[in-house]
């Protein structure tokens, strides 16, 4: 019997799913509510900048295997940048103190003992202080686990966890953070080397997933909103699009790759993440210095990471909540100032966009971390798929891809017994 696995919603998580279950020669359609794919994780071209822009700014590491291999999959893994080696660029805008942190590869951490590698005013024995992160601890919060103070925390443990949580760090959930460090710096450099999408993420990881769904003979329908789910006692019976109703055969299976908020209007007493973080993103049309590093963190500034593209300067603010209500003109110059005094660029503001995305990611803390829903649901033929489901990992590219690939290896097995 020839069956079809319906995904509904086209970001990276629907889109990992889809190429899994393709290249397992299963009938994909994927159906996305808005008129483009890719979710948060896309490129668009801004009037304003005159330039193709990314919604965010995303960095991914050598650790995240889940997203390598779906870029493999797609043939772009060519299209990430980065330095040969795991290092990271910091300024100091307070003390106009600058240095690289260089890991070794290895899993034991030699770099801690090397006052040229490691964090300037720390010590060896300091790095003590990070070993109970490196053990989960479901329902406690960071600033329970570990002192949320001090150089090595100011300087590594802050920036690290706020750009992958997402969230002022003492507040953040330690069972997240442990797998953060576990993955990262317990994994030692191999893990650690910063990659980005020098050409865009839509080009790097939407756009060649599309070609290749498309060669598969999966279909692809944007502007198609899904409305309800029709659910019988143990199964989907049918997708509700408003303007016509898919019945499913017995061996059809649906993914629900969309946000939390939706997932929990579709599918009746669904356990989600009710909080949510802002993230914010500042876009210039410049040049960075030719000698400017592809990433460079930054800190006691509104400024966290600045980025450096091909004709374009790009700055992520993360738990960004306290600038969402801020005038756009007063921010982007607010944000060019430290560009500018972190750089060396002239302070005169170039051509800026400013992107603000309000729910960026679920608020990752304990409370929220323990309301994310597994993979798979009581209805055999529904599996749930999604950042924001509980993939072990805050809410990120690698997460989004691994939620992909768990939900499309538990709707291969739930619905091959039907066919």
């Amino acid at each position: 019997m020839t069956r079809t696995i319906h995904i509904i919603g086209a970001g990276l998580a629907g889109l990992s799913a889809a190429l899994a279950l393709s290249a397992r020669g299963e009938r994909v359609i994927v159906h996305e509510a808005t008129a483009f794919a890719g979710g948060r994780c896309r490129s668009y071209r801004d009037a304003a900048l005159g330039m193709t822009i990314d919604n965010g700014n995303h960095l991914l590491l050598s650790g995240n295997h889940a997203a390598l291999a779906y870029l493999r999959s797609i043939g772009a893994e060519r299209r990430l940048v980065g330095p040969p080696r795991a290092e990271f660029a910091f300024v100091d805008l307070a003390s106009r103190q600058r240095w690289t942190l260089r890991f070794n590869d290895g899993r034991l951490p030699l770099w801690i003992f090397d006052r040229g590698k490691r964090v300037p005013g720390t010590r060896a024995l300091d790095y003590l202080a990070l070993a109970p992160l490196l053990r989960p601890h479901s329902g406690k919060s960071i600033g329970e686990v570990i002192a949320c103070d001090g150089t090595l925390y100011r300087r590594l443990v802050e920036p690290l966890l706020l750009a992958a949580l997402n969230i002022d760090p003492p507040h953040g959930s330690a069972r997240l953070a442990s797998a953060v460090i576990r993955e990262t710096l317990g994994a030692g450099g191999r893990a650690c080397r910063p990659l980005i999408a020098r050409d865009g993420l839509g080009s790097t990881m939407i756009e060649p997933a599309l070609a290749a769904l498309e060669s598969r003979g999966a279909a692809i329908h944007l502007e198609h909103q899904l409305r309800a789910l029709r659910f019988g006692s143990e199964r989907v019976e049918a997708l509700d699009f408003g303007s016509g109703t898919v019945a499913l055969g017995a061996a059809d299976g649906v993914i629900l790759a969309v946000p939390p908020y939706a997932a929990a209007a579709l599918v009746e007493s669904l356990s989600v993440p009710t909080e949510f973080r802002a993230i914010v993103n500042a876009h210039f049309a410049i040049d960075a210095p030719a000698a400017q590093p592809p990433i460079l963190g930054v800190l006691n500034g509104v400024v966290q990471w600045i980025f450096a593209f091909p004709g374009r300067v790009s700055v992520t603010i993360s738990a960004g909540d306290r600038y969402l209500d801020t005038a756009r003109d007063i921010l982007a110059k607010t944000i060019w100032n430290e560009v500018a005094a972190a750089t060396g660029l002239p302070d005169v503001l170039p051509p800026w966009q400013i992107v603000r995305e309000r729910r960026a990611t679920f608020a990752a803390t304990p409370a929220q971390d323990a309301k994310r829903p597994a993979a798979a649901t009581r209805w055999r033929n529904l599996a749930l798929a999604g950042d924001w489901t509980d993939t072990g990992l805050p809410a990120t590219i690698e997460s989004a891809i691994r939620s992909g690939d768990r939900a499309a290896a538990l709707i291969a097995r739930q619905t091959a017994g039907q066919s």
